[in-house]
Order: structure tokens, then sequence, then C-alpha cells
């Protein structure tokens, strides 16, 4: 019994020892609420808040890559030369180790992909099709048809 009482003594000291007490005091920015109050609105309208000329990402689509090279001096010039053809169109570099990889456009579809392969094949020999995640095209809105 005593060895009974000693347990449920200790139990209790132990239990006691661990307790906390005191106040949880919150600091944050006060910008968090502001983005958490987007947020809502954003999800009220549906997610139909576009803003023109800004990319909105979308799902998935595909680049075209044109030009994969671990010298980086050399890949620039091919997005150079690239953007002087080809103004309108995006074109992004990645880099995997050893190389970089130069890819181009925000396609939809692979057909559109396959189009401007056909066109970039007498200038750019090595072009492969990329499914990857993409940046929908800007929007024309009416306001920018005006200006």
């Amino acid at each position: 019994m005593k060895i009974l009482f000693t347990f449920i003594g200790c139990l209790l000291l132990f239990k006691a020892s661990f307790a906390q007490k005191g106040e949880v005091t919150e600091i944050k920015d006060p910008k968090i609420d502001s983005l958490i109050a987007k947020r809502l609105e954003v999800y009220k309208t549906g997610g139909d808040v576009v803003k023109s000329n800004k990319p909105i990402v979308s799902g998935y689509g595909y680049r075209v890559q044109i030009f994969y090279g671990s010298d980086r001096r050399e890949v620039f010039n091919q997005q150079a030369r690239f953007k002087g053809s080809y103004p309108k169109l995006n074109t992004y570099i990645v880099y995997k180790e050893p190389n970089y990889y130069v890819r181009v456009g925000d396609f939809r579809t692979r057909l559109e992909a396959q189009r401007l392969i056909n066109e970039l094949r007498p200038t750019f020999p090595t072009l492969f099709i990329f499914r990857e995640k993409i940046n929908a095209p800007t929007l024309e809105t009416a306001s920018d048809d005006q200006k």
C-alpha cells in the first residue's frame, strides 16, 4: 500500500511539474489579414478577377525547347537570337545540372507547339516539345484595344 501511495504521489508531482501556465500572445504582420481577405474575395467571385497584361498561371501545356548546352553565354545568345525573330513569344531558361535549356512559348495544345517547330526547323536544328506548367497567354481586353 505504501508503494501505491508513493507511486500516485510521484505521478501527481510529475504532472504538476510539466503543467504550463501563462498566456499566449499572437504576433503577426497585418498584411496577412489583408491577404486572407483578398483570397476570400477571389473565392466568392469564383476566381474571375483578371488583371490585364499579367500572366495567369494555368494548368499544363507545352513549350518548345530550342537549345540546350552547358555554356551559359551560348544559351543567352540563342535566347537573344530567338527573341529577335519572335519578340512576342516568352522564353524561359531552365538549369538542370550540368546543362541550360532554352524553352519558348506557352502553348495550350501540342498542335500549336508543333506549328512553331515546323517554322523553326531551318533555324534551330534540335527541337523538342515538353509538357509542363505554363503561363496562360495575356488576355486582350476592350480597354487594351482602344489604346
